[in-house]
């Protein structure tokens, strides 16, 4: 019974570190989005003289010649870098949780292993198995392994009752499961495309900047049209980077989710079977 409160407690712990994740992790990655675009990027060293205007050129050469352009992206470029940060948090916290998830070992040897134990009729090792396992996959073995040894000795139920109760076990294990493999993964898809709106607004203003210079009379500004085109480009640059990058992400982390879903689905199945099989 300690163990079982103490687990509760853990997983009570974990949702609240997941939900509240994003409420924090968002603003602190615009926030140091723009402390980098300000300090870093806008840094003089960046630029030749060390003068930080519209109409400063960067350093010919080194890593300062590539924040100095970037910096000159114009204001969209922080909240371009607020998002890159946000997609990076995000995907290493998916990282870690769906890691943790997926337990300690292979999970198709996991079921494999319990699979077999059942069939010889050992459950209580099954169960200390899941313990050693852990993760998402465990979790919801040893729960319906609970109810599978209750199952055995309830004699106010048929076989088919008892089988129901364990599928009703498994499915509700899983739905306590799942929704925190996918939590914040809305978050990663949502990127994919706001990153790309966000580049594409930066565009526009570069565009509208640029048009502006060539509309001029007399002789256009060659250093405003010239920094109309670029602050377009890097904000076109940043906005597609991104966006990839949360596409891939997604992608991964879902596949991944997929096979812990899988491995959940092939042992519920496998403790219900043997359970009516051991039971006709």
């Amino acid at each position: 019974m300690a163990n079982a409160a103490q687990t509760t407690v853990k997983k009570t712990e974990n949702a609240k570190f997941n939900s509240n994740f994003a409420s924090w992790v968002i603003p602190i990655c615009i926030i140091v989005g723009v402390l980098i675009y300000k300090f870093v990027m806008g840094n003089p060293s960046n630029f030749e003289g060390g003068i930080v205007n519209e109409t400063a050129e960067p350093v010919k050469e080194g890593a300062g010649h590539w924040l100095g352009i970037i910096y000159k992206g114009g204001f969209i470029v922080p909240i371009l870098m607020g998002l890159i940060l946000l997609n990076l948090s995000i995907a290493i916290e998916r990282f870690i949780t769906i890691r943790k998830a997926a337990g300690k070992g292979s999970a198709q040897t996991f079921v494999a292993k319990i699979r077999s134990l059942l069939s010889a009729g050992n459950v209580d090792a099954a169960i200390k198995e899941c313990d050693v396992q852990q993760g998402s996959v465990a979790n919801v073995v040893k729960s319906a392994l609970i109810k599978y040894k209750e199952m055995e000795i309830e004699t106010g139920m048929d076989v088919d009752q008892k089988v129901l109760a364990i599928q009703k076990e498994v499915e509700e294990a899983t739905t306590l499961e799942l929704p925190m493999l996918e939590k914040n993964l809305v978050i990663t898809a949502t990127l994919a495309s706001v990153s790309t709106l966000v580049a594409l607004l930066g565009t526009v203003l570069g565009m509208i900047r640029a048009f502006s210079a060539l509309g001029t009379g007399g002789a256009p500004d060659s250093a405003q049209l010239a920094a109309g085109i670029s602050e377009a480009l890097i904000n076109t640059a940043l906005g597609i980077m991104n966006s990839a990058i949360a596409i891939v992400l997604y992608s991964t982390f879902t596949s991944q989710i997929d096979k812990i879903t899988y491995a959940i689905d092939e042992a519920g199945y496998s403790i219900v079977q043997t359970f009516a099989a051991k039971n006709k």
